[in-house]
């Protein structure tokens, strides 16, 4: 925004200070005066002989005591005002020399640059306070901002995946005009459909970052009942027990991304779990202050440094599963994603025990 140039905040606090003074410095010359005022009478009588002025008669005392108090006082004034003058500037560039790196820092936030911090030494008062909240605000949007590269990287890399693998399969049909193609047309819309799956995953990530909700009253216990009758058999094509616990448990928010928040949880316990004789466990709960999803599964031994990833896009606690139902990576992001947009919080935690898993909760606030 173009702007009028104007004084500069340090000549306005040195005019300030140097104004103050002179106003104090005004006020107290007044009080003086108005102090002698009191004291001295207007004219009195002069003896010949007893003082150094040479009359006689009435001497008009405060005429003379003005003469002589006037031209002091506009000095002490003159005095006061470059005093205040110098002092203000001095002053005024210390109290602003932390706002000085504040700017300066901004400065270079709005190049581009991240990795700076401002970390102003001393007490805390207003500037630190500022200081340290700036800080605070870099080293977020720089962890922002390293997240959406690695965002960007991995789905450009899956994205990636399946276009490769379907130039190499025409590239073997081209190669090859006696092959079978009912085998070509079966991988390529295996592909195909996993390129669907992963492009529908990042809209829905990307809707889910919107935070613009429809907000209606739900109940997580029979979102928890859908999931489980979509996902049964694919839980029984695993060999995987899915035992629920539904108490009501109501919030606002969009029916939709809940039930397809549900639905990804229950579908990663399923699939991450033991090759076979696993179990999933759901719970929901409402208390009229919080409504509670938990879901747990057995599985591989998760340690808490992959944990702390696993929200990320396209990381996987384990190996990359090569299956129709592998999913794309994008599962628990979309849940992050679809927590935050509904203010609630996301716990992910590894399960205690030989069986190994985790275990996942996210807590909203109760529906009014």
């Amino acid at each position: 925004m173009a702007r009028t140039p104007g004084l500069s905040v340090r000549l306005k606090l040195t005019l300030s200070y140097a104004g103050f003074l002179m106003l104090a410095g005004a006020l107290l010359l007044g009080a003086v005066w108005a102090f002698l005022l009191r004291y001295v009478p207007d004219r009195m009588m002069i003896i010949p002989g007893s003082t150094d002025f040479d009359m006689t008669g009435p001497f008009p005392i405060r005429s003379k005591l003005l003469e002589v108090f006037a031209p002091r006082a506009a000095v002490v004034l003159l005095i006061l005002l470059v005093v205040g003058l110098l002092g203000g500037w001095i002053l005024a560039g210390r109290m602003l020399a932390p706002l000085n790196r504040i700017t300066e820092a901004t400065r270079l936030t709005a190049s581009g640059s991240l990795t700076h911090r401002i970390e102003l030494p001393g007490p805390s008062d207003e500037f630190r306070e500022l200081a340290d909240a700036f800080d605070a605000m870099l080293a977020r949007l720089e962890a922002h901002d390293a997240e959406q590269q690695r965002f960007a990287a991995n789905a450009s890399h899956e994205l990636r995946t399946p276009l490769a693998i379907t130039k190499t399969m025409l590239d073997v049909a081209h190669n090859d005009p006696g092959r079978d193609d009912g085998d070509l047309v079966e991988r390529l819309r295996a592909v195909n459909a996993r390129a669907i799956d992963l492009t529908e995953a990042l809209l829905l990530l990307s809707r889910a970052d919107q935070l613009s909700l429809a907000r209606e009253r739900v109940d997580l216990s029979l979102l928890a009942e859908e999931a489980v009758e979509t996902l049964l058999p694919l839980a029984e094509q695993r060999g995987v027990a899915i035992e629920s616990t539904a108490e009501a448990g109501f919030t606002c928010g969009s029916q939709a991304l809940l039930l397809q928040l549900t639905t990804n949880l229950v579908h990663n316990a399923i699939v991450h779990n033991l090759p076979a004789g696993g179990t999933v466990w759901i719970t929901t709960r409402g208390d009229g202050q919080r409504a509670v999803l938990t879901v747990e599964n057995t599985g591989d031994r998760v340690s808490p440094r992959v944990v702390s990833t696993l929200t990320e896009p396209f990381q996987r606690g384990t190996e990359r599963v090569h299956s129709d139902h592998g999913g794309v990576g994008l599962g628990l992001a979309i849940v992050k994603s679809i927590t935050k947009a509904h203010d609630g919080t996301l716990t992910v935690v590894p399960r205690l025990g030989e069986t190994g898993g985790l275990r996942i909760t996210v807590d909203f606030p109760a529906a009014p």
